[in-house]
């Protein structure tokens, strides 16, 4: 994939880096789902994909959503298809739900196939992902000593074994 830990690139540039990797456009498509509903859908046409997005979450839930369907999609995890012809054209009208070739729903969340899909999102989210508004904020003086040892949690110090 290419990702070298670049914290400015979005999971809409993902989709569409993966896309050209794969010869397949990924579309994000916020939506307001059913209640009972998966947050989350993986939705493969014959020649694109489709990632549904509940779009009542939380961004930040929508892109921990985003990222376990691209998990998805990486780790090519196969179902039944799941979608009736009826239900495509509500999900996705424009679409013609003959060309849908499966949709990825959740069976349970302990399967393989979605703790591999979280592993590999969060991995990626990982690599993509600051979850800070901004890059800078001004520490008011009173807390810049809690801060100071809260970052060097974040970042230990590498100790030389050999010594």
């Amino acid at each position: 994939m290419g990702l070298t830990g670049d914290q400015h690139l979005t999971v809409e540039d993902l989709c569409a880096r993966l896309g050209r990797l794969y010869g397949r456009p990924i579309h994000v498509i916020p939506l307001t789902l059913p209640r009972g509903s998966p947050d989350g859908l993986l939705v493969s046409a014959d020649d694109r994909d489709f990632i549904v997005v509940e779009d009542r979450l939380a961004p930040v839930h929508q892109h921990q959503v985003m990222l376990h369907e691209l998990g998805h999609f990486i780790c090519d995890h196969e179902t039944t298809p799941v979608m009736t012809p009826e239900a495509s054209r509500l999900l996705l009208p424009s679409l013609d739900p003959d060309l849908v070739r499966r949709v990825l729903g959740r069976d349970h969340s302990n399967s393989e196939a979605e703790q591999e899909a979280e592993y590999v999102g969060s991995i990626i989210g990982r690599r993509i992902s600051t979850w800070a508004v901004e890059s800078t904020w001004d520490i008011p003086p009173e807390a810049e000593e809690l801060v100071a040892r809260l970052s060097a949690l974040e970042k230990p110090i590498q100790r030389d074994r050999s010594e």
